[in-house]
C-alpha cells in the first residue's frame, strides 16, 4: 500500500486516478473483450469498488494495475452472466488467455486505438466526438452535452446508439492501417482540441476550472499523432495550437478567479511551450501550403504569445488571420471571436454592431453575452451591460469564469 489511508485521502486517490487511469482502463478491456458497454460498465464497477475499498484498505502501490485487474473481472462477470444460456463456446474464446497475436499497426497505444474506434467513419461526426469524449476522455454526459449545447438526455441516447452501432457493425479494435490514417486522423483531431479545450477551461460546476490531466493527454495524444503524420499540416497545427494555450495555464486561474488575457502576468508563461509552438508554426509557414484550421489558429496564437505586452499585440495581424479563417470556418463562434479582436482596432462600436449581429445563433453561449457586456461596458451603457453579464453568468459553466464575470458585473458604476 502507498500509506495514503482515510477518505479524504482515498477520494482525492480516485479522483486521480480516474483522471489518469480511465482510458487506460477502457481501452484495455475493449481491447480484449471487443465491447464497449462491457468495458465502460467493468471500468466504472472497479473506480466503485475502489472508492469502497480504499479507504479501509489504504490505496495500492499501482492504482491502475489494481483498477485494471479489477475491471477485468468485472468484465468476466457480465460475461459470464450473459452467456448464461447462450453460447459457451463464444464465452471459453473471450475468457481465455490465449489469443492470437495483433499485426503490428501504426500505432500501439491502446488508448489511441480506442480514438480510432470511436472515431470510425461509420459514425456520424457529431456521434464520434461525444462517444470518444467519454470512453477516451472520461467527461461524464452532462460534461459533453454542454459542449454540443443540447440536453443530457438526448446525448445519453447518442452515445448509447454509437456504442450499439459500433457492436452491431463488428467494427474491429485495431487501428487503420498507415495509407488509410490520413483520412482518418482529422475525426481523431476534433475529439483532442474538444478534450483540450474541457481541460483548459472546464465545464463541470464541481470540477476544477481547469484540470490538467485532460490538457496534458491532449497533448500527449497529439505529440503520437504528429510523430505518426509528420507531414500533416493540421496534426502539427494542433499541436501548437494546444502548447501555446497550455503555455498560458499558470497565469489563467487566480485565487480562484480567470484572468483575462490583457490582465495575465506574461512572466508566468511557460517559454519552452511557446518557443516549442512558434517553431512548429514556422515550420509549417515554411512549406508554402495552404494553412488549415488549426493551423491558423496556432497562428493566431503565436501572435499573441510573441507580444511582450498587451498594448504591442499586433492586432492587424490577428484580425487578417481571423478573415482567413473565417474563409474555412463560418461558424458564429469565429464569427465572434474575430469581433472581439475587432474591437481591439476599430473599436468596440464597430465590434459591438458584429456580435449583436450573431445573436440569433449564439444566445446560449456564454462567451457570446461577456464579449457583450465588456463592449457595453467600454462604451458606458452600464445598464445594458449588466443584464449581458447577467446572462453571462448564468450560462457559464466554469467556477473561475463565473467568478471573474460577477466581479466584472459588481465593478460596474
Amino acid at each position: 500500500m502507498t500509506g495514503v489511508t482515510g477518505p479524504t485521502g482515498a477520494r482525492e486517490a480516485v479522483t486521480r486516478a480516474h483522471h489518469e487511469e480511465w482510458a487506460r482502463v477502457v481501452a484495455t478491456l475493449t481491447k480484449r473483450f471487443g465491447d464497449l458497454d462491457i468495458a465502460e460498465e467493468a471500468a466504472a464497477e472497479a473506480f466503485a469498488a475502489a472508492v469502497e475499498h480504499w479507504p479501509a484498505e489504504g490505496v495500492p502501490p499501482n492504482p491502475g494495475g489494481w483498477l485494471t485487474t479489477t475491471a477485468h473481472r468485472k468484465a468476466i462477470d457480465r460475461v459470464r452472466r450473459e452467456n448464461k444460456r447462450d453460447d459457451k463456446h463464444q464465452e471459453a474464446r473471450l475468457l481465455s488467455d490465449d489469443e492470437a497475436p495483433e499485426p503490428v499497426g501504426a500505432i500501439e497505444d491502446d488508448r489511441l486505438r480506442l480514438f480510432f474506434i470511436c472515431c470510425h467513419p461509420a459514425l456520424a461526426p457529431e456521434t464520434r466526438v461525444a462517444l470518444t469524449l467519454r470512453m477516451v476522455g472520461g467527461l461524464t454526459v452532462p460534461e459533453i452535452a454542454r459542449a454540443f449545447f443540447v440536453q443530457e438526455t438526448a446525448m445519453g441516447q447518442r452515445i448509447t446508439r454509437a456504442k450499439a452501432k459500433i457492436k452491431a457493425a463488428r467494427i474491429p479494435f485495431r487501428v487503420p492501417d498507415a495509407q488509410d490514417l490520413p483520412a482518418r486522423v482529422s475525426g481523431v483531431l476534433a475529439v483532442l482540441f474538444l478534450v483540450f479545450n474541457e481541460g483548459y477551461l472546464a465545464t463541470g460546476p464541481d470540477s476544477d476550472p481547469v484540470r490538467q490531466d485532460l490538457t496534458a493527454e491532449a497533448i500527449r495524444l497529439a505529440r503520437l499523432i504528429r510523430t505518426l503524420l509528420p507531414r500533416d499540416g493540421e496534426a502539427a497545427g494542433l499541436l501548437a495550437l494546444m502548447l501555446l494555450i497550455e503555455a498560458r495555464r499558470t497565469a489563467r486561474v487566480a485565487a480562484g478567479e480567470l484572468v483575462a488575457l490583457d490582465e495575465q502576468d506574461r512572466g508566468a508563461w511557460d517559454p519552452d511551450l511557446i518557443a516549442e509552438g512558434h517553431r512548429l508554426v514556422r515550420e509549417r509557414l515554411a512549406t508554402g501550403q495552404a494553412p488549415g484550421r488549426y493551423q491558423v489558429l496556432a497562428a493566431i496564437n503565436a501572435v499573441h504569445t510573441s507580444a511582450r505586452d498587451y498594448r504591442d499585440t499586433d492586432w492587424t495581424q490577428i484580425v487578417a488571420l481571423y478573415d482567413q479563417l473565417v474563409r474555412l470556418d463560418s461558424s458564429p463562434v469565429v464569427a465572434l471571436n474575430r469581433a472581439i479582436a475587432v474591437a481591439e482596432l476599430d473599436g468596440p462600436e464597430v465590434a459591438l454592431a458584429a456580435v449583436d449581429g450573431l445573436a440569433d445563433r449564439l444566445d446560449g453561449y456564454h462567451a457570446h453575452h461577456a464579449a457583450r457586456a465588456d463592449l457595453l461596458r467600454r462604451l458606458g451603457r452600464s445598464g445594458e451591460s449588466r443584464a449581458a453579464y447577467d446572462r453571462a453568468i448564468e450560462l457559464a459553466g466554469n467556477t473561475a469564469e463565473v467568478a471573474y464575470l460577477t466581479r466584472r458585473r459588481d465593478q460596474l458604476a
